[in-house]
């Protein structure tokens, strides 16, 4: 997992081409001015979800993994919380979805603020509770970039 702000993306650009493009794309699109659902970048290599939704109850959140695509989640509007844990922690797989690349388990996670700069990349082996409401459910505007590894 990285937790960190827009402005030092660029120092993970090393660590994969696709997490460079993802990050170079968060960097430079007009993310608000964007419709909501998916938008391309390089076919099903790297690619964004633009989201809207209302943040949920903290007893509602389900922690999720993937095993093929990398997040890299960033809050245009507004901000939530997220749940992490190393995946190996979760005490059992609730549902698999693998046609979507997504598990859903059972488990703890330690929850930090995203919102602001701050963005996180969540790789496989990452369980996250993402959507958390921060006090009281609100309103945001999220996009997820997927990247494949």
């Amino acid at each position: 997992m990285i937790y960190d702000t827009l402005a030092h993306a660029g120092q993970y650009a090393g660590i994969h081409p696709n997490l460079a493009r993802g990050l170079r794309f968060l960097a430079e699109a007009d993310l608000a001015g964007l419709p909501v659902g998916r938008v391309d970048i390089d076919g099903d290599e790297v690619f964004a979800l633009i989201q809207e939704y209302t943040t949920k109850h903290p007893a509602d959140a389900v922690p999720e993994a993937h095993r093929v695509y990398a997040d890299i989640q960033y809050l245009v509007r507004g901000e939530e919380l997220m749940g992490v844990a190393p995946l190996e922690t979760m005490a059992r797989e609730l549902e698999a979805r693998p046609e979507n690349d997504i598990r859903f388990y059972e488990g703890e996670t330690i929850k930090f603020p995203l919102g602001g700069e701050n963005f996180t990349v969540l790789f496989p082996g990452d369980a996250h509770a993402p959507c958390i409401a921060l006090g009281q459910p609100a309103p945001v505007r999220k996009c997820v970039v997927k990247v494949k590894l």
